[in-house]
């Protein structure tokens, strides 16, 4: 199922693996993703915001957003969620091809 998304280009962060690269949204939607490299075909393009692009989203109902950081000098993301019912961190990285 696709919705039509509206994230504001400042609450994404980038994702890499000096390949290719991944936009996360801050809600954990992934809305760019070409693959295998960066001149690639898409395969996540709700970043253009209509309905008919496709995301990839993980999600924590009735959950917010308290930090989102980059572990050291790196493209590890990590984010934090909360609720009332408890905390859960999501980390978000492009393996590195060894090649």
């Amino acid at each position: 199922m696709t919705t039509e998304r509206s994230t504001p280009i400042e609450k994404y962060a980038l994702l890499s693996d000096t390949h290719t690269a991944a936009l996360a949204a801050e809600d954990g939607g992934i809305d760019w993703l070409c693959l295998p490299r960066f001149d690639s075909q898409a395969v996540f393009t709700a970043l253009l915001g209509t309905e008919e692009h496709g995301h990839w989203l993980i999600d924590a109902p009735g959950a917010r957003v308290t930090d989102r950081i980059y572990r050291g000098d790196s493209f590890v993301l990590e984010t934090t969620w909360e609720s009332d019912t408890g905390t859960a961190v999501v980390t978000d990285f492009m393996p590195m091809d060894p090649d």
